[in-house]
């Protein structure tokens, strides 16, 4: 399947990305609205400002006129009033749109990722992918915002001051649109060389973002190697990479803003010279002078800072190029156009049929090879085998976290593929050895299983799950903060958590990588004690570890290289696999006549 990776990505030599926006800002067509009145209002009485000036100049200070000179000066004033007042109500619309903007994208790209494939997440640094939900939608609140503002007033004030200067001196404006190309050039291509170099330094942010998240989700086995320093020297070499590459942009920038400068206010001093010589041999009136070098002023100012707003839209293209990058990433796992419903309630029926499967990252490996297996509703179903022998990928097949190359799996009569991923995965619980635990009070923690659960629910749950005991001597109860990845709870208590967010959930198949193979004796009681409440009227498919699963399980699946060996209960496998009977002596210390 082609799909665009954050590694393998296409560079855009425009601002093309930026039109990317659009439906965003669409969707406030109000407040957009808004924006543009009070832009077009406030600009409207800037430009009209230097008339007031030529009439000031020519008439207020003439002694046959003398009684207007104080209406004029009221005009000025009106005119800063209106520009004022607009100018706010610009100023705050604009913003407003900004920040709207952004957090919607940022709520649009979350959302995109949280429902990728593993394939994604296995080639993708979490730090990268924060870094653009952050750094780069900053610099696209800031185009969407105060960016945008600036330019669209810029653009007006240039469009109309040179259309004004036009009126003013027709001669002067045409030697003005003459050189104007002389001065557009260099700071296009300046522009777009920093915007290259914005690109490079946002990536290089990315990858210092992604190495400080491996590192500090990892602290506890730096400090146990005593790697403090080998990490702080990592993050620092990353940094300084960093840094180098924003050095080279800000130079740029700084060349930009010279370029931009001097070019401008170049071309418009040389006209204003060429005006001055107007005004000695009388074509040009002292006020025209003064309405001409104000337009020229706005004029200069308003392409000014079109150079320096041409920078931000750079670095923000390339911002927004990584995040379309990103929106336009498909998932492999595809929601069929009409999906299949499944019988409600769900009986538990899983059937495996000639499932072939290989991992995208090892095409020519099969890690589950013409797999068949019936799964009756309610049976116990333990698979054993060695590392590798595809235990794990049964259960992301049935999650349906990978789709096979070939064959399918069907759970109560409906082929898994043409159902919502959702609707299968709400089938099911997972408790995995190493159990998620968020960095949040227990009663979400356990309300994760049913969002909509009342906190008597919650409470019957933890019961069951053998869990109300110890949280309720936890200092706020149900109410305490369990830090992150429930670093101040045990692994067992977090095991009887998972196991009373399971209960809560109600699902009609269970999947269990064996929760009590890294516990203590006490800890390893309790949560199988929890484990055989969860399992009672459901369909159950175990990894084994522990010879007790194996014990109870009705079916026994021995895998080997993705293929099934044999399948029995453990007394008969005893009796007929010696492969079984090896791996039951090797795995579990001997005890081959348990039954």
């Amino acid at each position: 399947m082609n799909r665009i990776t954050l590694e393998n990505r296409p560079k855009a030599n425009s601002i093309q990305p930026l039109g990317s926006l659009i439906p965003f800002i669409a969707s406030y067509k109000g407040t957009l609205a808004a924006a543009i009145l009070s832009l077009l209002v406030s600009s409207a009485a800037l430009l009209a400002m230097p008339i007031a000036v030529r009439n000031v100049i020519d008439h207020g200070f003439s002694v046959d006129d003398a009684a207007n000179i104080d209406r004029y000066f009221f005009i000025l004033l009106f005119f800063v009033l209106v520009i004022g007042f607009f100018g706010a109500m610009r100023a705050y619309f604009v913003n407003w749109l900004g920040e709207r903007v952004v957090a919607d994208l940022r709520s649009k790209v979350f959302a995109h990722v949280i429902y990728m494939d593993p394939v994604f997440f296995e080639t993708t640094k979490i730090g990268e992918v924060l870094s653009r939900l952050t750094t780069d939608t900053t610099l696209i609140q800031s185009v969407s915002g105060v960016t945008i503002s600036i330019f669209l007033r810029s653009s007006i004030q240039l469009i109309g001051g040179l259309v004004l200067l036009g009126f003013t001196s027709m001669q002067l404006l045409g030697v003005l649109l003459l050189i104007f190309p002389l001065v557009v050039l260099p700071i296009m291509l300046v522009g777009r060389w920093l915007r290259k170099l914005s690109r490079d330094s946002q990536d290089r942010i990315a990858d210092a973002s992604g190495q400080a998240a491996e590192i500090l989700g990892n602290t506890q086995t730096i400090q146990s190697f005593t790697a403090e320093h080998l990490e702080i020297e990592r993050f620092s070499a990353s940094i300084q990479t960093s840094f180098r590459t924003a050095v080279r942009r800000i130079r740029v920038r700084a060349l930009l803003t010279t370029v931009g400068t001097v070019s401008i206010f170049g071309a418009l001093i040389f006209v204003l010279w060429l005006g001055a010589k107007e005004v000695l041999v009388g074509n040009l009136s002292g006020g025209e002078l003064g309405q001409f070098v104000l337009y020229a002023m706005l004029v200069g100012v308003a392409a000014g800072s079109l150079s320096e707003v041409w920078g931000e839209v750079q670095r923000a293209a390339g911002a927004m190029e990584r995040l379309t990058e990103l929106l336009n990433i498909q998932s492999n796992i595809r929601i069929p156009e009409i999906p299949l419903a499944f019988p409600s309630p769900a009986r538990g029926a899983v059937r495996f049929e000639q499932v072939d499967f290989s991992y995208p990252s090892r095409h020519d490996e099969f890690a589950v090879k013409q797999f068949s297996l019936d799964i009756e509703p309610g049976e116990h179903v333990a698979f054993v085998g060695p590392s590798g022998a595809g235990k794990s990928t049964i259960f992301q097949l049935l999650l349906r976290f990978y789709d096979p190359q070939s064959g399918r799996i069907y759970i109560d009569e409906v082929d898994i593929n043409l159902a919502d991923p959702k609707t299968v995965r709400s089938l099911m619980a997972l408790v995995p050895q190493d159990c998620v635990i968020f960095g949040d009070s227990v009663e979400s923690n356990i309300r994760f299983g049913r969002p909509n659960a009342s906190d008597v629910q919650i409470v019957e749950a933890a019961k069951a799950g053998l869990a109300h005991d110890f949280i309720d001597q936890l200092p706020d109860g149900y109410d305490t903060f369990l830090g992150e990845k429930g670093t101040r709870i045990s692994g067992g208590q977090k095991q009887r958590i998972a196991i009373a967010r399971a209960i809560l959930a109600d699902p009609a198949i269970l999947l269990l990588d064996e929760a009590t193979s890294a516990l203590d004796a006490e800890s390893e009681r309790l949560v199988q004690s929890a484990l055989n409440a969860l399992q009672k009227n459901r369909t159950t498919l175990v990894i084994a570890h522990r010879l007790a699963t194996i014990r109870q399980a009705d079916k026994i699946v021995v895998l080997n290289s993705g293929k099934i060996l044999d399948v029995g209960k453990h007394s008969e496998l005893m009796a007929r696999n010696t492969t079984y009977a090896k791996m039951v002596e090797l795995q579990f210390g001997g005890l081959t006549s348990v039954t």
